[in-house]
């Protein structure tokens, strides 16, 4: 009797080998693939959350609002153009407040198709009333009462008026006055204009304008010309 070939005996052994080894390959994938699937359905819960904080009244915008987070339990600031943009969840509830405006709340849906979502937050202002404050110059009723009977006060309005009016101290006031933004314009202006009227030609000379000399003539008979000590006099 003939023993069957060696051949005909391993190459079972050898696909059950194969099969075992398919069959454990896809046991140790499956909970990869599963966790991979719950982690994509954790991802499509996050949102790029994007807009502007603008005003009620004008639309204008609302620089460096602050916005709160309620996942994250953080502040987050918009910029000078009032845009902000971050990552939220859905459902999530997002706070607004800028100074002077109405705080305001907005929920994020839950049903987005996408995992962007923009928004335009309109805040009303917000009147704050102050209580009352009375400022006295005086610490105590005593000391008001002692300054005030010891204030020297003129007759009648007419005496004041004479006093600020005074021809000494309107003069001292205009010679120590300097020129403001408007009257040192139009000087440099005047003095830019008469340099550009004679330029490349020489200056009228008055030295022999009989009309310059009739004008100083008169003038100086008239007095313009004396000392001022003297004139004051």
């Amino acid at each position: 009797m003939r023993c069957p070939p060696k051949q005909s005996v391993f190459v079972p052994l050898m696909l059950m080998r194969k099969v075992f080894i398919i069959l454990f390959s896809l046991c140790m994938a499956a909970p990869v693939f599963c966790q991979s699937k719950t982690d994509t359905a954790k991802v499509r819960g996050l949102i790029q959350f994007s807009g502007v904080v603008v005003e009620s009244d004008s639309l204008k915008p609302l620089p460096f609002s602050k916005i709160f987070v309620n996942s994250v339990k953080g502040w987050v600031i918009s910029d000078v153009f009032a845009y902000f943009s971050f990552v939220a969840l859905e459902g999530d509830t997002v706070v607004f407040q800028c100074v002077g405006y109405r705080k305001s709340r907005f929920v994020i849906p839950d049903t987005l198709s996408t995992n962007k979502y923009s928004l335009i937050q309109v805040l009303h202002s917000d009147t704050i009333t102050l209580p009352n404050v009375f400022i006295y110059p005086w610490p105590t009723k005593e000391q008001f009462r002692e300054a005030f009977l010891k204030l020297n006060i003129p007759d009648d309005d007419l005496e004041r008026a004479k006093k600020n009016l005074a021809r000494a101290e309107l003069k001292e006031q205009y010679q120590s006055l300097p020129l403001d933004a408007s009257m040192s314009y139009k000087l440099q202006t005047q003095e830019n204009n008469t340099r550009l009227y004679y330029a490349g030609q020489y200056p009228p000379n008055n030295l022999l304008n009989p009309i310059a000399w009739a004008k100083f003539i008169q003038a100086w008979k008239n007095g313009e010309y004396k000392r001022k000590d003297k004139k004051d006099e």
